[in-house]
């Protein structure tokens, strides 16, 4: 089992570290400090300038769609996950290299499952950076983290679909350049329940579709890229809109949310490593009661509990991403589930003592901590929440001493 950093992605690896550190880190606050100027939901010029500026760089430079087997540097899910851990280290990292969710997830729905129409429509815009997309499964009025209760109706209409219903925390709906959603949708209230639901494609301006808020996380509504609370009232859709066929929603969201979890687990690596690199610089240059912060309590505990940690997740997530690797859906999925825990958690108890090392500027917006603390807790509920993946991992164990049914 190789878990290391290959011959051919060091120099793609150190191109995308370097990018991050010098010319992309350096550009979040200043973009963020934009998001005031104006409408809240439009790209100010300079916003357009810096995001545009850094896609057109990484492009420039052969660091564009690396997450994709298909265009990108036909990467393994280990040698990727490097990659993601280095985007994880500066905000706007992964929209520069067009390794950005929800897009890769949907872009890799287009790539497998969709038609040669929706891939010249959608799929090509999205390779190239020039369109955002938004995937909708979460609902208001159902424990959606058993997707079987979701219930956004789809109904068969001639040649058309035809939806009613709500979705929330639609990711990256509220961005202007959003131009079409995937949609898990109920087709059917009868037979197998991971054989009711379907996943449909929608373009965000179709007759129909409201966009009722936007969701805050913590208070911050995270514009202009949002998550929004979103209502269809006989919303049309052509048939040929259908993915795969009305019952495969089940197994299209489970293709589409491996690899984006170990994307999310292995940038929750990089936002770890960023945390301690604040931490241990600030507990190096402020000094208290006659003391630089790192000798004062418990700091160096701290410290050294962050580095141990960040190196047990890192392993844990290099083992998924090899399970991944193997071809073994079914095998994979409990290693990715320990991970998709396990990241997200210590990311944000780290990130949390380096709030503690900065005080209170920790929570205001002069460091990345405070942004990345809100986004590392909403990441303990993405895609499955702590609860769920225990859940699986716990009847995985089970399985080698019992056959009864778990």
């Amino acid at each position: 089992m190789d878990l290391g950093i290959s011959a051919r992605l060091r120099p793609i690896r150190d191109a995308v570290a370097t990018m991050v550190r010098d010319n992309i880190a350096p550009l979040d606050a200043e973009y963020f400090a934009e998001v005031e100027v104006g409408d809240r939901w439009q790209f100010t010029p300079r916003q357009s300038e810096i995001i545009e500026g850094l896609k057109s760089n990484a492009k420039a430079a052969g660091l564009w769609n690396l997450w994709s087997p298909v265009t990108g540097h036909a990467l393994s899910t280990v040698e990727y996950a490097y990659l993601a851990e280095e985007m994880g280290k500066a905000h706007l990292a992964p929209e520069t290299f067009n390794c950005n969710a929800p897009d890769t997830g949907n872009m890799e729905v287009f790539e497998k499952y969709g038609t040669e129409a929706m891939k010249q429509q959608w799929l090509a815009p999205l390779l190239a950076g020039e369109i955002r997309s938004a995937y909708l499964m979460t609902e208001p009025d159902v424990a959606s983290s058993d997707a079987t209760n979701i219930a956004l109706s789809c109904v068969r209409d001639g040649d058309d679909f035809v939806l009613n219903g709500e979705k929330w925390w639609a990711t990256g709906a509220g961005d202007p350049r959003c131009a079409v959603y995937i949609v898990m949708v109920r087709t059917s209230s009868e037979g197998p329940k991971h054989q009711q639901h379907s996943m449909i494609v929608v373009p965000s301006d179709a007759p129909g579709i409201e966009k009722l808020r936007a969701m805050e996380v913590y208070g911050d509504d995270e514009a202009p890229h949002g998550h929004m609370h979103i209502r269809f009232t006989d919303v049309r859709v052509p048939a040929e809109n259908m993915l795969l066929g009305e019952g495969r929603g089940f197994e299209i969201s489970q293709g589409r949310l491996g690899p984006g979890r170990i994307h999310h687990c292995m940038r929750a690596i990089g936002m770890a490593e960023k945390a301690l690199e604040l931490m241990v610089r600030r507990s190096l240059a402020r000094e208290a009661f006659g003391k630089p912060l790192a000798q004062l309590g418990g700091n160096f505990d701290y410290i050294a509990n962050a580095r141990m940690q960040i190196e047990q997740a890192r392993l844990l997530c290099l083992k998924a991403a090899w399970m991944m690797d193997q071809g073994d859906a079914r095998a994979a999925a409990p290693w990715i589930s320990q991970i998709k825990v396990e990241a997200p958690r210590i990311a944000l108890e780290i990130t949390d003592q380096a709030v503690q090392m900065f005080g209170a500027q920790g929570i205001s917006q002069d460091t990345p901590l405070a942004r990345q603390w809100a986004h590392l807790r909403t990441l303990r509920l993405a895609d499955g929440p702590d609860a769920v993946h225990r859940r699986q991992v716990a009847r995985a164990e089970l399985r080698k001493y019992t056959q009864e049914k778990v």
